[in-house]
């Protein structure tokens, strides 16, 4: 790699909040290339945070490559963010973003974009119709429409479910908390992950970006192909590319999806001269 194209390093911080600190790494643009705009990642649920750091990290460093200032944030209870998984709630993620998307659009006056991956898609949906300012669009990889379904194969890993040969069903949550996975899941959490729906049209584009095993058909997912026709009939500008690769979330090894990175940069709007 030329000098002239080596990356900048990232920059470690801890953003304070109103219950501890969260763990930031911000990616600065390249400064040999003009400003295209900010990016907010949103990451996924429990284990798959782990799994996906190689791809995120992968994805930001060519985010900023091309003019981006990508921020990655902790949300409270996961990674090095204050708080036990256990007191993770969705309302504290949503002031979260808040917090990382004040410093963000703050720091970069391009064009902010969120983007986010399985349940942090569908997180960052939600926090879309309240961000201001309003996301100039939303990038979603692997997107996860159904919270509850989400939370029912979530809910699959238990360890008692296991030894029964059984799936954990959604009502046996217990009044406080569960250990999913090695995860303490309070009950407050999975209700609100289980309300949880990609139903209204967002505020702005979207790229949906979706994943095929690369031994089955490209093709989206129905249930995505149902939800992003009633997107487009509400007047949602929607693209979506569907490509071959790895769910690297879940693979037991580390994997990388070279496509996707690629796809996702040639999925950003043109700058406007």
């Amino acid at each position: 790699m030329s000098p002239h194209l080596q990356r900048p390093h990232a920059e470690p911080f801890f953003l304070a909040a109103d219950v501890g600190e969260r763990f930031c790494l911000y990616h600065p643009p390249h400064p040999d290339v003009p400003l295209r705009g900010s990016v907010l990642y949103v990451h996924p649920f429990a284990e798959e945070l782990n799994k996906s750091r190689r791809m995120a990290a992968l994805q930001a460093r060519a985010y900023a490559r091309a003019g981006y200032g990508v921020l990655q944030l902790d949300l409270y209870g996961c990674g090095d963010s204050s708080g036990d998984f256990s007191d993770a709630r969705w309302h504290l993620w949503l002031a979260d973003l808040a917090l990382g998307w004040q410093w963000l659009t703050q720091r970069c006056t391009a064009p902010a974009y969120l983007w986010g991956l399985r349940l942090g898609a569908l997180l960052a949906l939600q926090f879309a119709a309240q961000a201001r300012p309003l996301p100039a669009g939303l990038v979603m990889w692997q997107a996860v429409v159904s919270g509850r379904a989400h939370l029912h194969q979530f809910m699959r890993l238990h360890s008692a479910a296991r030894m029964l040969g059984t799936s954990q069903p959604e009502s046996s949550l217990p009044a406080r908390a569960s250990e999913v996975a090695g995860y303490m899941l309070a009950a407050e959490l999975a209700d609100a992950i289980r309300q949880a729906e990609a139903s209204g049209a967002p505020p702005c584009a979207v790229q949906w970006l979706e994943l095929s095993p690369p031994e089955q058909a490209v093709a989206l997912q129905p249930a995505s192909a149902l939800l992003l026709e009633r997107w487009e009939h509400a007047g949602a500008e929607v693209d979506a590319y569907p490509l071959p690769g790895a769910p690297f979330w879940t693979t037991p090894e580390i994997a990388e999806v070279p496509a996707l990175i690629q796809t996702t940069l040639a999925a950003m709007p043109v700058p406007r001269p």
